[in-house]
């Protein structure tokens, strides 16, 4: 089975934008087959932040992923 890697870019927001004043970087691999959800799972966990309400928006080329009142934004990447 193939696999992606993905980037994982964590960090704060200010103004509900990426601040970047901190950010702590992953990579993880997933089998290629995954959906979205599963994607969003594996790198909510990746953070911590399992089990917590985000909203999730698909850019085509990357995910970003907030959750539900705090001041922090994580964007995953499939690596080239």
């Amino acid at each position: 089975m193939s696999t992606l890697t993905w980037n994982i870019e964590h960090t704060d927001t200010f103004g509900g934008e990426a601040n970047y004043c901190w950010v702590n970087r992953h990579t993880i691999e997933l089998p290629e087959t995954y959906n979205r959800s599963w994607i969003v799972r594996k790198v909510k966990e990746q953070v911590g932040w399992t089990g917590m309400r985000c909203t999730v928006e698909d850019w085509g080329s990357y995910l970003q992923i907030k959750p539900a009142g705090m001041c922090q934004v994580v964007f995953a990447t499939v690596a080239d």
